[in-house]
C-alpha cells in the first residue's frame, strides 16, 4: 500500500509539473523581462500623477525613464518574446524617453512634457500588445 501511495503521490508530482511547464510554454509571457517590468514601474509612477497634472514625477525620473527606456532595448528577450517584432518599438521608446530628459533639462512647459509622455505611452503600449501582455499594463 506505501508503494502505491507512493507511486501514486510521484505520478501527480509529474503531472503538476508538466502541467506548469505546459502552461509556461502555453503562455511564455508568463516569464518576466526584467528591463521591460523595470521600465513600467518608471512609467507608471510618473504617466498617471502626469495625467492629474502633476509633473514633477517626470521632471524628477526623466534621466532615470531614459536609463530604463534603452536598457530595455539593449536587454536579452527571455524565451518566448520576441524582440524582432518589438525592436522597432523600442528604439521609438528610447528616442521618446530622450526627447522626454532632454525637454525636461530645458524646462520645458508642462503641455509639453504631458504630450511627450502621452505619445511615449502610447508607444509603451504598442510594445506591450507586441509582447502579448496589453492586458495589465
Amino acid at each position: 500500500m506505501k508503494k502505491l501511495m507512493a507511486l501514486i503521490i510521484a505520478i501527480a508530482t509529474i503531472v503538476g509539473f508538466n502541467t506548469a511547464n505546459a502552461q509556461q510554454k502555453a503562455n511564455p509571457i508568463a516569464i518576466g523581462w526584467n528591463e521591460m517590468e523595470e521600465f513600467h514601474k518608471v512609467m507608471s509612477q510618473t504617466f498617471h500623477p502626469a495625467e492629474e497634472g502633476k509633473l514633477e514625477p517626470i521632471r524628477t525620473r526623466s534621466q532615470e525613464m531614459a536609463d530604463k527606456a534603452s536598457a530595455w532595448k539593449k536587454s536579452t528577450a527571455p524565451e518566448g518574446y520576441n524582440k524582432k517584432a518589438v525592436k522597432s518599438s523600442l528604439k521609438k521608446l528610447v528616442k521618446g524617453a530622450n526627447e522626454i530628459n532632454r525637454l525636461v533639462k530645458e524646462n520645458a512647459a508642462d503641455n509639453v512634457i504631458r504630450e511627450k509622455l502621452t505619445a511615449l505611452h502610447n508607444v509603451f503600449h504598442e510594445i506591450m500588445e507586441k509582447c502579448g501582455k496589453e492586458d495589465h499594463m
